[in-house]
C-alpha cells in the first residue's frame, strides 16, 4: 500500500507536470502561431513591395533605354549639323576669296579708268592746241577748228564717263568690302557654332554612354529584385 501510495504520488506529480508543460506548450504555440502569421503578413507585404519595385525598375529601364536611343539620334543629328556648318564655313571662305578677287579686278579697273582719264585730259589739251592753231590759220583752219571742237567734246564726254565709271567702281568696292566683312563675320560665327556643336556632341555622347552603363546596372538590379521576389515567394 505504501508503494502504491508512492506510485500514485509520482503519477500525480507527473500528471501535474505534464499539465503545466501542456499549458506552456499551448502558450508557446499561440506565440509561435502569431509570429508565423506576422511573418506571413510581412512576407506578403515584402512580396508586394518587391513587385512594385520590380515594376518601377522596369519602367525606369524603359525610360533610360529611350533616353539612350534619343541621345544616339541627337548625336547623329549633331554630326549632320556639324557637317552643314563646315560646308557653310567653306562657302563663306570661298565668298571672301571671291570678294578679294573682285577687289583685285576693281583695282585694275580703277587703273584703267585713270589711264582713260589721263588720255581724255591730254586729248582735251591737244584739241585746245589744235583750236589755237586753227584760229591762227584763219579761213583755212575753220574746218580743222570744228574737228578740234568735236575732239574736245569727245574728250570731255570720255572724262565724264570715266568719272561715272569710277564712282560706280568705288561703290562696287564698298559693296565688295561689305560683303567680305559679312563673310568674315560668317566664318567667325561658323567657327564658334562649330565649337559649340562639337562640345554639345561630346556631352550627348557622354550622356549616351552613361545611359548605356545605367541600363546595364538597372538590368542587374532588376535581375536581383526578380531573384529576391522568387525567393520571397
Amino acid at each position: 500500500m505504501e508503494s502504491i501510495n508512492v506510485l500514485g504520488k509520482v503519477l500525480n506529480d507527473n500528471a501535474r507536470n505534464n499539465y503545466n508543460n501542456g499549458e506552456v506548450l499551448e502558450k508557446n504555440s499561440f506565440v509561435m502561431t502569431s509570429s508565423m502569421n506576422n511573418l506571413a503578413s510581412k512576407t506578403n507585404e515584402q512580396a508586394a513591395s518587391l513587385e512594385q519595385t520590380s515594376a518601377a525598375i522596369e519602367e525606369i529601364t524603359n525610360i533610360t533605354r529611350n533616353n539612350t536611343q534619343n541621345a544616339t539620334k541627337m548625336a547623329s543629328l549633331g554630326h549632320i549639323v556639324k557637317k552643314s556648318v563646315l560646308e557653310g564655313e567653306n562657302l563663306a571662305s570661298k565668298t571672301a576669296k571671291s570678294m578679294d578677287e573682285i577687289n583685285d579686278k576693281v583695282k585694275a579697273i580703277n587703273e584703267s579708268i585713270s589711264i582713260i582719264d589721263q588720255i581724255a585730259f591730254q586729248t582735251n589739251i591737244l584739241s585746245l592746241n589744235a583750236a589755237v592753231e586753227a584760229a591762227t590759220a584763219g579761213e583755212a583752219g575753220k574746218g580743222f577748228a570744228v574737228v578740234a571742237q568735236e575732239v574736245r567734246n569727245l574728250a570731255s564726254r570720255s572724262a565724264e564717263a570715266a568719272h561715272e565709271i569710277k564712282n560706280l567702281v568705288e561703290e562696287a568696292t564698298l559693296k565688295a568690302n561689305d560683303g567680305k566683312k559679312v563673310s568674315s563675320d560668317m566664318i567667325n560665327g561658323y567657327e564658334e557654332l562649330n565649337n559649340n556643336i562639337t562640345q554639345t556632341i561630346q556631352i550627348i555622347e557622354d550622356v549616351s554612354n552613361a545611359s548605356k552603363e545605367q541600363i546595364t546596372r538597372i538590368e542587374q538590379i532588376n535581375q536581383a529584385v526578380d531573384m529576391l521576389d522568387r525567393f520571397t515567394q
